[in-house]
């Protein structure tokens, strides 16, 4: 998988969310986002590039919303609703 591609789209979702005017809203919408439209391998690669390269690329707000968010995004896990 490209890294550098999974890293856009990333930046891209949470562009989206960022303008929502409730930002723990904006970073549970951004994570939810990735967790339901994201291949479990799509999203383990997410997580090891930030575990790997301190998530190079990803915007400041979209590593917000992932760290945040880090249990729900890891696969296996059951989906908390904030």
């Amino acid at each position: 998988m490209n890294v550098e591609h999974l890293v856009q789209m990333a930046n891209q979702i949470a562009e989206f969310y960022e303008a929502y005017p409730n930002r723990a809203e904006a970073l549970s919408s951004t994570a939810r986002h990735i967790r339901r439209s994201w291949d479990p391998r799509m999203r383990r690669e997410l997580l090891g590039h930030l575990d790997a390269n301190g998530g190079e690329g990803l915007e400041p707000f979209t590593l917000e919303a992932i760290r945040a968010h880090r249990k729900d995004l890891t696969p296996g896990q059951p989906f908390v609703r904030p």
